[in-house]
């Protein structure tokens, strides 16, 4: 019964250190040797110093065609309301990398933003199939799916 119990109590507070800091993408380190140094633009990004970010993503992009580089790009974008030029970029990280989980929840994402709701949802689709035992970007654009749609039900009451 006490393992039982200190299993329990792991599990708890494994959920709760997760739900207490939320982790964006952005967090994830870029993979793989070809892989540009993120880390003084995702400083940038978690200041939410946009056009900072913005500004060093555009360098790194004269030299790195990477898709987190393009993805970053697009969130950063997308945080400073250029939405058509932050879907271009979402684009260039799938081109690079159709597997791509953060482009993929960050799409979703504009598409919501933007209002096109179906679109948000295959990306909640297309991340199930990239993700079939469940990860944390497929979760946080379903919960951003859901209250946007719970949303708009409260709108058309």
């Amino acid at each position: 019964m006490s393992r039982l119990r200190l299993i329990t109590t792991v599990v708890a507070l494994a959920i709760g250190a997760m739900a207490a800091s939320p982790a964006w993408a952005v967090d994830t380190p870029a993979a793989g040797k070809d892989a540009p140094d993120l880390s003084a633009v995702r400083g940038k990004i978690k200041a939410k110093d946009w056009a900072g970010a913005v500004a060093d993503l555009r360098k790194l992009a004269e030299t790195n065609q990477h898709a987190d580089v393009y993805n970053l790009m697009g969130f950063s974008l997308r945080n400073l309301g250029q939405y058509a030029e932050a879907r271009t970029y979402y684009g260039k990280a799938l081109d690079f990398d159709p597997q791509h989980k953060g482009a993929h929840e960050y799409l979703g994402e504009l598409y919501i933003k933007t209002g096109e709701m179906d679109k948000a949802r295959a990306m909640v689709v297309k991340l199930q199939t990239l993700c079939p035992a469940g990860c944390e970007e497929l979760d946080d654009l379903r919960n951003d799916v859901a209250e946007a749609e719970a949303k708009g039900a409260a709108k058309s009451n």
